[in-house]
C-alpha cells in the first residue's frame, strides 16, 4: 500500500460515526450486519448514516451483499490488514526494535 491509498482509508476512519461503524463490522465478521442494524446502533437517520456508509465503501473499507430482503454490510478485512501493515512497515522502516513490540501487542490471543 502507498500513502495515496492509505490516506482515503485514514480519512474515512477519522470520523467518530464511521470509526464506530467499522469497528462494529469488524467485530461482526464474518456474518456482517444489516444496514438497519448499523443505523440503529448509530442513532442517526437512515439518510445521514447512508452518507457515512458511502464514505467507508468508497475508501474500500466496507462491502455490501444482498441476503434476501436485507443488505448486509461487511468489513473489508484485507483493507484493514493492508493499512496496518503499511503503517507498521512505513513507520518502523525495517527496524526490528520498533516493529517487534508493536506486532507482539497486536497479536490476537
Amino acid at each position: 500500500m502507498l500513502s495515496d491509498s492509505a490516506l482515503p482509508i485514514l480519512a474515512a476512519l477519522a470520523h467518530p460515526t464511521r470509526l464506530e461503524a467499522f469497528r462494529l463490522l469488524v467485530q461482526s465478521e464474518p456474518e456482517g450486519l444489516s444496514t438497519g442494524q448499523l443505523v440503529e446502533a448509530s442513532g442517526l437517520s437512515q439518510s445521514t448514516f447512508s452518507t457515512h456508509l458511502a464514505v467507508l465503501a468508497k475508501a474500500g473499507l466496507v462491502k455490501s451483499e444482498k441476503r434476501g430482503r436485507h443488505i448486509i454490510q461487511r468489513a473489508e478485512i484485507d483493507a484493514l490488514r493492508g493499512l496496518m501493515l503499511f503503517l507498521a512497515k512505513d513507520c518502523c522502516q525495517g527496524r526490528a526494535e520498533l516493529c517487534e513490540p508493536l506486532l507482539a501487542e497486536l497479536a490476537c490471543s
